[in-house]
């Protein structure tokens, strides 16, 4: 699995075979080096509905004919601007080409402009053997424990932006419950509100058994 940053809460994830992609708020994201049009991707995987999640998920769903996958009313939803959709709930799985997804909870708010998304998620991902967890928006909650407890995760993609999301100790204490073994930051410095230095959550793991990865915008890791 090669997990490639681009910026906030966006993953470009390659198997041998197929590809997807987590949020991808590209046009409008400061941070971004790429554009929609340059991604080919065969799944889109939308955790709630805020701008900087959606994104840009319609337009790279019809350029290349590729899934979305999110929550029953966010999937109504991007079924309703013409891209293809496969909607899910909390706690369900369910096993793609390219891999298994189940949606996890997260605490936080989800809207479109059309109104109101359903529920925010995070993302358990098996792909090709590895098991890689997109927390979402979330803040801290005590069932990361269980989350830790079902599944051996690979990678960890965990929020430390604080303000809307877990900071970085929140995001240390998560590192503790999940036992991943890399956690990599995210959702962090492309606003002013949500500034922060992501080299502090990598060296407060230094004496952990999670390695903390830092990856600047355009950076792949293999794992």
């Amino acid at each position: 699995m090669k997990i490639t940053y681009h910026g906030h809460s966006c993953f470009f994830i390659e198997g041998s075979r197929y590809s997807v992609i987590f949020d991808p708020f590209l046009k409008g994201n400061p941070l971004a080096k790429i554009k929609p049009e340059d991604v080919k991707v065969d799944a889109i995987l939308v955790s709630h509905g805020h701008f900087d999640h959606v994104g840009d998920a319609v337009e790279m769903s019809k350029n290349n004919d590729a899934t979305i996958v999110a929550p029953f009313e966010l999937a109504s939803y991007f079924q309703s601007k013409g891209a293809k959709s496969h909607p899910m709930n909390i706690g369900g799985a369910y096993h793609f080409l390219f891999g298994t997804v189940k949606l996890t909870i997260a605490h936080h708010g989800s809207t479109t402009e059309a109104g109101t998304a359903g529920n925010p998620c995070g993302f358990i991902l098996i792909m090709e053997d590895k098991v890689l967890y997109h927390a979402g928006d979330t803040g801290l909650f005590s069932d990361m424990r269980l989350i830790g407890e079902l599944n051996t995760i690979d990678v960890a993609l965990l929020p430390i932006g604080d303000n809307f999301t877990m900071g970085i100790t929140d995001a240390l204490k998560a590192v503790e419950f999940l036992k991943p073994k890399i956690a990599i930051p995210m959702h962090y410095n492309t606003f002013d509100m949500i500034k922060q230095d992501p080299g502090q959550f990598v060296e407060g793991l230094r004496s952990s058994p999670t390695r903390g990865v830092l990856l600047m915008v355009g950076e792949s890791i293999s794992v």
